[in-house]
């Protein structure tokens, strides 16, 4: 009976999860200005609710007294139980008064982000960051860790800044020597077949059903999703209803489709998972490590492909017109989609220069979580990080420095490391498909994605949160995570 009641739970905080995807999807694609106020006052109410829900002390009687009669609902039991310490590690005036912080502050970032305004914005993100400091040490109190370990759990479960710091510390010192070789490959590339010129403009509308052509071809299912335009691009809503974004420039529309691709790759991880454990933390995505290694999946070892250019040259011929890139063949496209160089933006670097944006990010939010830095210092703080890993300064342009996330004005801190644990998952499950499917590349050359999303169906999205992360990973591969895939990776890539 307890499971039952167990279960049942589980359908009322799924619903009301639900409800809090849509409303804050909507809230960044289609609320009018003056919604703001009310929406955040209705979203920081029904988390509230959730919160009361997911926290109930009756809960705890009901995991105890469970007797699970399969091995799935023995899962997720522990799932469940799981689930159950790290929600009642806030008391619900917190996670209020939390939501309703954040919800400002990701409105404020939105308006202050285009024109620059970090001294307007400061106050606002002081605010999350108090905030973020006492989350961090309510959960580090109830898990037994250090606070920042305590926040990456809460996106990756097992995540652990002393292995972390141990990984990120060799990828930096590879791509500190690593970059300049790539760039040196590069110019003599460029010297044989010199980068072309797009040739804009590119209208919106046509953008955009070259998006969807793509995220159709695939294998994006259409009847449980959407694809719209926010600031900042993202996948979010349910597995039912999955809510993806894009932004678009009319001067070029690769970061576009790029971006499309990218998403996609959340987005089909979502509507693969299994539809049975919908409503137990057992059918959820394995963390955002496990999330991050779909989109690259898709965008890096995918898209960025000389055979799926093969493929996709046609559909960008077919949508943006004949003349859309005179003259290009699959080098020309190779060169821009792979091209490599020193940038500001985070979600438009290269997979070579991405990972030290990630952990410039991760350097500094652990000191901003642990005291070590004030809200205030970021600036600061951010430009010497960018001049030493990359060379390049943003000490007088926080709009594209320190303003350019949403993760810190939403309150998202210890989110960053799993996009480069995502990265080095690509790399070492495309290795272990390719193993098992031979003949992939023709595949993809075709536009033939059966393969590829049946292989990554059976190995990650029907396992949803059955395993560990490190558990999936080695199922998944056959071997435990190793980022020398990802090394080589780049260097059969960038050097060949």
């Amino acid at each position: 009976m307890s499971f039952q009641k167990l279960d049942a739970l589980g359908r009322k905080l799924e619903s009301l999860e639900h409800a809090l995807s849509i409303l804050g999807a909507d809230e960044a694609t289609h609320m009018a200005i003056g919604g703001g106020e009310k929406r955040a006052e209705a979203m920081s109410n029904l988390a509230g609710m959730y919160h009361a829900h997911a926290t109930a002390p009756e809960i705890a009687d009901w995991i105890e007294a469970a007797k699970p009669e399969s091995e799935d609902q023995t899962l997720a039991l522990a799932e469940f139980r799981r689930q159950y310490i790290n929600a009642t590690c806030l008391p619900t005036e917190f996670v209020e008064r939390r939501t309703t912080a954040t919800m400002r502050s990701e409105q404020l970032w939105r308006d202050l982000r285009a024109k620059g305004d970090w001294d307007s914005f400061l106050p606002a993100l002081e605010g999350v960051v108090s905030l973020v400091r006492e989350e961090a040490q309510l959960r580090a109190d109830a898990l037994k860790l250090a606070p920042y370990d305590a926040m990456m759990d809460q996106y990756d479960p097992g995540n652990r800044t002393a292995d972390l710091d141990l990984v990120f510390g060799d990828l930096k010192s590879f791509l500190k020597g690593f970059v300049p070789e790539a760039l040196d490959a590069q110019e003599r590339r460029l010297a044989k077949r010199p980068r072309k010129t797009l040739s804009g403009p590119y209208p919106i509308e046509k953008q955009r059903e070259l998006g969807l052509a793509a995220m159709r071809a695939v294998g994006f299912d259409f009847t449980h999703g959407s694809l719209a335009v926010s600031h900042h691009p993202f996948c979010g809503g349910v597995p039912s209803d999955v809510r993806m974004t894009t932004r678009y420039r009319t001067d070029e529309f690769l970061s576009s489709l790029m971006g499309v691709l990218h998403e996609t790759g959340h987005a089909l991880y979502e509507q693969g998972l299994p539809k049975d454990w919908s409503h137990w933390p057992l059918g959820k995505a394995r963390g955002m490590g496990i999330h991050e290694s779909q989109s690259l999946f898709v965008e890096m070892q995918l898209a960025r492909s000389p055979q799926f250019w093969e493929f996709a040259l046609p559909l960008v011929h077919l949508h943006l017109g004949e003349d859309a890139i005179p003259g290009w063949e699959i080098g020309d496209l190779l060169n821009e989609v792979n091209f490599v160089e020193r940038g500001y933006i985070r979600v438009d670097a290269d997979e070579v220069t991405y990972p030290l944006h990630v952990i410039l990010r991760y350097e500094l939010e652990q000191d901003l979580v642990n005291g070590k830095l004030e809200a205030s210092q970021i600036p600061e703080a951010w430009d010497a990080k960018m001049t030493e890993y990359l060379g390049i300064s943003t000490i007088n342009d926080p709009k594209d420095g320190p303003m350019q996330d949403v993760h810190w004005p939403g309150g998202a801190f210890g989110y960053f490391p799993s996009y480069t644990l995502g990265a080095m998952i690509a790399a070492q499950q495309w290795a272990a498909l390719e193993k098992a499917q031979p003949n992939v590349r023709d595949d993809i050359r075709k536009g033939d994605f059966t393969g590829v999303n049946q292989w990554r169906s059976d190995n990650i999205w029907t396992q949803a949160s059955r395993w560990s992360t490190p558990d999936l990973i080695t199922k998944a591969t056959g071997q435990p995570l190793n980022a020398d895939f990802f090394k080589a990776h780049l260097k059969q890539r960038y050097l060949a």
